[in-house]
């Protein structure tokens, strides 16, 4: 929004006349800038609760990071530029400057540096170690994160109810129990659990947390493969071949980018894998309890609108949504054996 503080008065350009032309043509632009300054001040008090609009376009500027591509991540902000656009925040109030991180730290505190900078009026931070990244370069410019599994643990904020002054957003922290049900109802008898996640990635250290103070209650056994980059995903699934019963993923970037091949391998292996993200079945895993990616997008909007409008980042709680869908690759059941056909519409 343009404020009338960014406007300036008309220049008066001045001619050889007599003396007392240019003094009344002086005394007009002094009352001119008079009124101006007045008239913005007005302005200033009206809008010191929302984000300020950029002088030149009169529009907000918006940095939006995305860790990687990826179909989960790819889905969260389309719906969270088309819901924001539905709530008021549209191309033509809005300036958006999307960056892909391509899933390297290096690109990720370069665009947020780049974003603070530019004195962008919000961050979009999608995936956690893009909100990380984020975090580390300002804390004074309003950001908003989505997909963060664990906020707390990854440093971004104290208390989900009450933000840190700059920083909230959107968890899409699962119900690892829901999903190790689901296993037991498609797959029963699993005796050994293969792990496969990304030491690096806080939100998967978190969940692999809650993985095995699961298992270690039910007494059943585990084995785990970590990963650092892409490239190690399909040894570390190889590894796990004869060795396990079924494989847990959870929402972990380096794993989901290399989903197909995991589930080319397991497939092959006649190896359930169980998921924490929809997108993650789509590639080939089995089965998964998980959020609807497209209603965190929305919701993740819906936070941002808030603080365009005017309300402090540290009165906006972390929401974490707790409508779980259950979804099923009908293909891979078919591929190794395992009837889905209750979960199928």
């Amino acid at each position: 929004m343009a404020m009338a503080g960014d406007k300036t008065p008309p220049k008066t350009v001045f001619t050889h006349r007599k003396g007392e032309m240019i003094m009344k043509k002086l005394l007009s632009v002094a009352l001119c800038a008079a009124m101006l300054a007045l008239t913005a001040g007005c302005s200033q008090k009206q809008a010191s609760s929302q984000a300020p609009a950029d002088a030149e376009s009169g529009k907000l500027k918006i940095g939006l990071i995305q860790l990687a591509e990826h179909p989960s991540l790819d889905e969260i902000r389309t719906a969270f530029t088309d819901e924001l656009a539905a709530l008021g925040y549209g191309e033509d109030k809005v300036e958006i400057d999307y960056q892909n991180a391509q899933n390297d730290m290096n690109n990720i505190n370069a665009i947020c540096q780049k974003f603070a900078g530019d004195e962008s009026d919000m961050i979009v931070a999608i995936a956690t170690p893009a909100a990380q990244g984020a975090a580390s370069v300002t804390t004074e410019i309003p950001i908003v994160f989505s997909a963060v599994t664990d906020p707390i643990a990854a440093g971004l904020v104290s208390d989900l109810q009450k933000p840190d002054s700059n920083i909230t957003g959107t968890s899409d922290a699962i119900s690892v129990e829901g999903i190790f049900t689901l296993a037991d109802e498609l797959t029963p008898g699993i005796e050994t659990y293969g792990l496969v996640y990304n030491l690096g990635e806080d939100n998967s250290v978190s969940v692999i947390a809650d993985a095995k103070a699961y298992l270690d209650a039910k007494n059943i056994a585990y084995r785990e493969a970590t990963v650092t980059n892409v490239s190690e995903v399909t040894q570390a699934m190889t590894s796990l071949v004869g060795k396990v019963d079924a494989v847990f993923c959870p929402i972990d970037n380096t794993v989901a980018n290399a989903m197909p091949n995991l589930a080319q391998i397991a497939i092959e292996a006649k190896l359930p894998v169980y998921v924490a993200a929809d997108s993650m079945v789509a590639d080939g895993g089995l089965a998964t309890v998980g959020v609807n990616y497209t209603n965190l997008g929305k919701q993740t909007a819906k936070i941002a609108a808030e603080i365009l409008g005017g309300k402090p980042v540290s009165e906006v709680p972390v929401e974490v949504l707790d409508e779980y869908a259950t979804v099923v690759n009908p293909e891979t059941a078919a591929a190794i054996g395992v009837d889905v056909s209750q979960y199928v519409k």
